[in-house]
């Protein structure tokens, strides 16, 4: 009889033990990808998915190269190059600007203005003609998603500048061109347009404190946890689960992108991008059962 030594045998069980723990996640990921596809199989809408543990690295893509329009999520890349020029000593987030409603296109400079909504719903509006702190245009940008307060700080900042450190973080696809509303360049197509896999590059990027300083991501998270927008992540989520999210809508355009802290201390990326969807209501009860899905997974995938 073949006698095998103790230490190879043990050797043995644990290889095998780790491979077969490596079979089992992958199963686990695989039924959650196929659960999304299932849910998503008779829409009308093009959904593209990034998730990503970020303790573990566990992760599930689902058409996350796909480029779509930006909407309102290119305000993470804005967000994180305002931290970034603070670092750098090129202002100060206390610093303040001028809030004005009059932009230079990219196309030949020529000048145009925004629509802007009632200053009820925001706040920077009701600034017009007056100085603003960068660090309060941030969180109106993000939080309640102003498109004069992000102009202004695109302004400041430079597209050509968050290209650059949008890129220098690892996204291979994302181009972030202009401000928002420039109808000549809209007319040519110079749009602002993102993938679900680099907008997750980004959050995560922030997350682990690589984005900027580490109190410059802290403080970025605190500015996503105040997001007025909680129909679409965060909907069906508990309540103690943590939402730093950045949604963004235009027609047929719905959008998500967030860090998700369970009440454990672990976190996670998740970025549901839809495009060809008339109803937004719908799209948006489709992102959250996505981020639903996804949740319930993290929560019980330790147990299987």
């Amino acid at each position: 009889m073949l006698k095998i030594p103790g230490i190879m045998l043990m050797a043995f069980f644990l290889n095998f033990s780790q491979l077969t723990q490596g079979f089992a996640m992958e199963k686990n990921v695989s039924h959650l990808q196929q659960q999304i596809v299932d849910l998503t199989a008779h829409e009308t809408a093009h959904f593209a998915v990034a998730y990503r543990d970020l303790g573990s690295g566990d992760s599930l893509f689902i058409d996350a190269d796909t480029l779509m329009h930006a909407a309102s999520t290119m305000k993470v890349a804005v967000m994180i190059e305002v931290f970034r020029q603070a670092d750098q000593g090129l202002f100060n987030l206390d610093d303040s600007l001028l809030v004005k409603n009059g932009f230079a296109s990219i196309v030949d400079g020529q000048p145009y203005a925004i629509e802007l909504p009632e200053a009820e719903w925001d706040p920077t509006v009701g600034r017009l003609g007056h100085k603003m702190p960068i660090r309060e245009l941030v969180l109106h940008m993000i939080t309640v998603s102003s498109n004069l307060a992000t102009n202004v700080l695109v302004d400041r900042v430079g597209a050509s500048n968050i290209q650059a450190t949008i890129r220098n973080l690892g996204t291979k696809h994302m181009q972030v061109l202009r401000g928002v509303e420039d109808p000549y360049a809209y007319e040519k197509g110079l749009n602002n347009r993102v993938t679900a896999a680099d907008l997750a590059i980004l959050l995560q990027a922030i997350a682990e404190h690589r984005a900027a300083a580490a109190a410059a991501c802290d403080e970025m998270i605190h500015i996503m946890l105040q997001q007025k927008y909680r129909d679409c992540l965060p909907a069906l989520l508990p309540a103690e689960v943590q939402v730093a999210s950045k949604s963004g809508s235009i027609t047929r355009i719905c959008h998500d992108a967030g860090i998700i802290l369970l009440p454990d201390g672990r976190r996670y990326v998740l970025v549901v991008l839809t495009r060809g969807e008339d109803n937004q209501k719908k799209s948006s009860d489709l992102i959250a059962r996505i981020s639903r899905l996804v949740y319930e997974y993290m929560v019980t995938k330790d147990s299987r």
